[in-house]
């Protein structure tokens, strides 16, 4: 077996490691749910370059995520559901369809561009989406019947919370301003700070939730995603811890051996230096 840049060939390796008594044992004993863990990683590891930069590494972790849909799918191959080519099928009609004002004819093109198209090529999908479902026997739906059950529970909280909002924003269930958020989250932090005093702490992990939710809403009002930028604060701490333990190493010292109030006033210099 050798590489190529064929995607056949990552199908046929994907089969190879598949295949019961020559196959590899850890992958002949993996299953879809045992799987997703490393689909969610893989796609986090491919942000990661993407925020790093690092062209190389996209490329490695791009390969990486791809070998994720080849495996789920061969698996799907192995139950008779889907095959890796049902996948491209499905993904490619669903663009070309997604996008008449490219791919249309003339007709279709100036429809396309039309106010409300694009929500209206969704909704003829899912109504074919629950007829396909409903000629192999299953529930139309693949989800709860409410109205915000479409929003994947596996998603990270940051950004469920952020769909979850946005999909009642559709009905108006939804401030119409960010300023009178902010009072809501101080009344959020008022219940999390009694229920602190009160020593209770499933309802300080309740109240903390509700500060977080809320202040996910304050950021959908005013442009800032919540995850990209606690993304952001996360690099900036790194960054400046660094600078502390960098600062620290130039003269013989380890972060363990410094105290708090050194630490921080080489904190204050790295805010400093990053101006």
């Amino acid at each position: 077996m050798l590489p190529a840049k064929d995607i056949s060939r990552l199908i046929e390796i994907m089969a190879a490691l598949r295949t019961p008594v020559t196959g590899c044992p850890w992958d002949l004993e993996q299953d879809f749910a045992s799987i997703a863990p490393y689909t969610l990683e893989e796609a986090y590891e491919v942000a990661d370059a993407i925020e790093r930069g690092d062209m190389d590494d996209l490329r490695e972790e791009l390969g990486d995520l791809l070998l994720q849909v080849v495996y789920h799918a061969r698996m799907a191959e192995e139950a008779g559901d889907f095959a890796f080519g049902d996948v491209v099928e499905a993904i490619t009609k669903k663009m070309i369809r997604r996008h008449p004002h490219v791919f249309g004819n003339a007709e279709a093109r100036a429809a396309g561009s039309a106010k409300g198209m694009w929500d209206a090529i969704k909704a003829e999908e899912k109504a074919d989406k629950r007829a396909a479902r409903t000629a192999r026997g299953l529930p139309a739906e693949d989800h709860g019947h409410g109205f915000l059950d479409s929003v994947p529970v596996a998603l990270p909280a940051l950004v469920r919370a952020r769909k979850l909002q946005d999909k009642a924003a559709k009905v108006g269930f939804d401030w119409k301003e960010a300023a009178p958020i902010l009072d809501k989250i101080e009344e959020e932090i008022a219940e999390l700070r009694q229920a602190m005093a009160e020593g209770d702490k499933a309802a300080t992990s309740d109240e903390f939730g509700d500060v977080l939710f809320a202040l996910v809403n304050f950021g959908r009002h005013v442009d800032a995603d919540a995850e990209t930028a606690l993304q952001g604060t996360n690099a900036k701490f790194r960054r400046r811890f660094h600078f502390i333990e960098r600062e620290l190493a130039s003269s013989g010292r380890r972060l363990g051996e410094a105290t708090l109030d050194e630490m921080e006033a080489l904190w204050q210099r790295a805010k400093g230096v990053e101006g």
